[in-house]
């Protein structure tokens, strides 16, 4: 019993070291497990029913903690769906489904598995670390994946990532640290950081983070050419709207050195950037996902519940504060 304890107090030390992008770890398993669950509906794969859909990490108390499900687009409330495939983070479209998840044993190790549309595996790689983003593209074709290098978070100094896109055919592009940056023109050879990918409707053009020597860009990226080229200072997390032609993001507006963060918005065919009008007590550390043209989903963590976490919704122009849309959720990803 003594080496179990140890056991669990290593993973829990370990957990709250990574600071606010890992708050949803396994530590809250353990926490939640005694309590009564939400009316689910199980399935044997990790399929996701057919129609409008939103899919997420479910956090509500219970066995199914932790678990991929869905709810109909149409009505949130409506009894969800699981999948019974635990992950950290998850994206889908209506062909694929991409799981980042931690796996516990003598030894933890992280790793990724895209799936196909009848829950059947179709790749895996192993993870350096824990789990941060994953984009899969509109047509399926793309998918990428962010992890951190074990012991980094984005809270701690001087933190790494590590970032790759594959095709869903095979084809592994690789970590895109190795792609030229292009800064005002002129090449950063200093070590640079990737991490938070968004894709465009074609096969070859993506939105990411980029980070090196403290500064920090929003970078659009060519797969062929290999190239990642700054667009805007300051921006992280992207999201490429449904219509192409916005991008929401996180924005560190703290004046010290504990960021703070704010969602915007960035009109590429006029330059103006909105912030949304997020409360000010709260620090959004996510990467949205537009439910449509004219809404954005992020998920926060919930002060009084540690572990758990609720979707919330705000309209993309700002002309309107947030609304909850979806309680005990995390990592939500609309499949129309």
């Amino acid at each position: 019993m003594k080496a179990v304890r140890l056991r669990w107090l290593l993973v829990a030390v370990t957990v709250l070291a990574l600071g606010g992008a890992v708050a949803y770890a396994t530590v809250a398993i353990a926490q939640y497990q005694s309590r009564a669950t939400a009316t689910v509906v199980a399935t044997p794969k990790p399929t996701v029913p057919a129609g409008s859909r939103l899919v997420f990490r479910d956090t509500s108390p219970g066995a199914h903690y932790g678990q991929v499900a869905s709810v109909p687009l149409a009505d949130p409330s409506a009894a969800r769906t699981s999948t019974g495939l635990v992950c950290d983070r998850v994206y889908a479209t209506h062909q694929n489904l991409m799981c980042l998840h931690t796996d516990s044993g003598t030894h933890t190790s992280f790793g990724a598995t895209l799936y196909d549309a009848g829950g059947d595996v179709l790749n895996t790689w192993p993870l350096p670390g824990f789990p941060s983003r994953t984009r899969i593209s509109p047509d399926s074709s793309l998918v990428a994946q962010t992890s951190f290098v074990t012991g980094s978070s984005y809270g701690t100094a001087g933190f790494s990532t590590q970032t790759t896109i594959s095709a869903v055919s095979g084809i592994d592009y690789g970590n895109l640290e190795k792609f030229a940056l292009i800064v005002n023109g002129q090449q950063v050879t200093a070590d640079h950081d990737i991490w938070g990918v968004t894709f465009s409707s074609d096969d070859n053009t993506f939105f990411a983070t980029a980070m090196s020597e403290g500064r920090i860009w929003l970078v659009r990226g060519n797969l062929r050419a290999r190239a990642l080229v700054a667009v805007k200072d300051g921006a992280e997390c992207p999201s490429l709207s449904p219509d192409g032609t916005r991008v929401a993001y996180k924005k560190n507006i703290s004046t010290t050195a504990t960021k703070h963060w704010t969602l915007a918005v960035l009109d590429f065919a006029t330059g103006v950037e909105k912030e949304l009008p997020i409360p000010p007590s709260v620090s959004v550390d996510d990467q949205a996902e537009w439910l449509d043209d004219g809404t954005l989903l992020y998920g926060l963590a919930d002060p009084k519940a540690p572990g758990d976490s609720n979707v919330y919704a705000v309209k993309a122009d700002g002309s309107a504060a947030p609304t909850l849309f979806l309680r005990h959720a995390w990592s939500p990803s609309v499949v129309h």
